[in-house]
């Protein structure tokens, strides 16, 4: 099944006008579990007292729309935050959004491959929301991601949970076209960030029994309507109208609950160089 038709055509609809951007953003942030969880993490991270009293920097890596470069950078007036990317037309609207926005001199967007992008300790923030099961060489990323971290710097990492060899014997090929592997396992994704260099890792698993409920009303479903016929997009609205509350009150369920297991895995690490 293919995410990205349905993503390019919902931006190119609400890229229009600034308003519309906005609420695109508003709307992710509702639909998207993963949203739940990374801004509670992102507001957690934030209000520790070295965050709030110094100059920080953040690295979007993989910033696609932008929405939580625009989440970010309302957080404080200290925060300095780009958006890095591998699609120069996504980077070019976000450019071209916040170059309209009072953050504009607080955001800054490159294109960018993330298996070569690094810039020496040079971040205090890496967010990678949903990228890594996309990137064949996550080593390489996370190597890069370990060398653009300031000593004691933080990665924040979402990503589907699974287990590639179990997955594949049952399942074959994975269940979104554009992905490279299944997800990851708590072993083994903190085993690679090991490799490359971080500690104190903590995994947390979201989209949960909740989670998957409202995953599948507000995206599987209306991904596989549009998958079958284009035409089926108009009637997407109407279907969301009705089915918005519940996702919400099941995303809020998820996120209070703690999910012994779960389809996502939130991860968080530290560079942190023993002297």
């Amino acid at each position: 099944m293919k995410y990205d038709p349905l993503k390019k055509e919902a931006g190119g609809f609400f890229n229009r006008f600034k308003i519309t951007r906005i609420l695109f953003y508003r709307i992710l942030d509702m639909l998207l579990l993963r949203s739940w969880y990374i801004r509670k993490e992102l507001r957690r991270w934030a209000q520790t007292k070295d965050n709030k009293e110094r100059d920080i920097k953040i690295l979007d890596a993989g910033a696609g729309f932008g929405q939580y470069v625009y989440f970010l950078s309302g957080l404080s007036k200290n925060f300095r935050v780009k958006g890095v990317d591998l699609d120069k037309g996504l980077i070019s609207e976000c450019k071209n959004f916040f170059t309209h926005t009072s953050r504009g001199d607080r955001v800054d967007f490159e294109a960018a491959d993330l298996t070569e992008f690094s810039e020496e300790s040079s971040y205090n923030l890496i967010l990678c929301v949903d990228v890594m099961e996309h990137i064949k060489n996550d080593i390489n990323v996370f190597s890069n991601f370990h060398k653009s971290l300031v000593n004691g710097g933080t990665l924040l990492i979402s990503t589907p949970y699974g287990d590639d060899a179990a997955i594949d014997a049952k399942k074959g090929t994975p269940f979104v076209d554009e992905h490279v592997r299944h997800g990851y396992t708590p072993y083994s994704i903190r085993q690679k960030l090991e490799k490359a260099g971080f500690s104190d890792i903590k995994t947390e698993f979201s989209y949960g029994r909740f989670g998957h409920i409202a995953w599948k009303l507000s995206m599987k479903y209306p991904v596989m309507l549009y998958n079958k016929s284009r035409w089926l997009f108009l009637f997407i609205p109407f279907y969301y109208i009705i089915v918005l509350p519940f996702c919400i009150a099941l995303n809020y369920a998820d996120l209070k609950k703690r999910n012994s297991s779960g389809r996502g895995l939130i991860i968080t690490a530290r560079n942190k160089t023993v002297k």
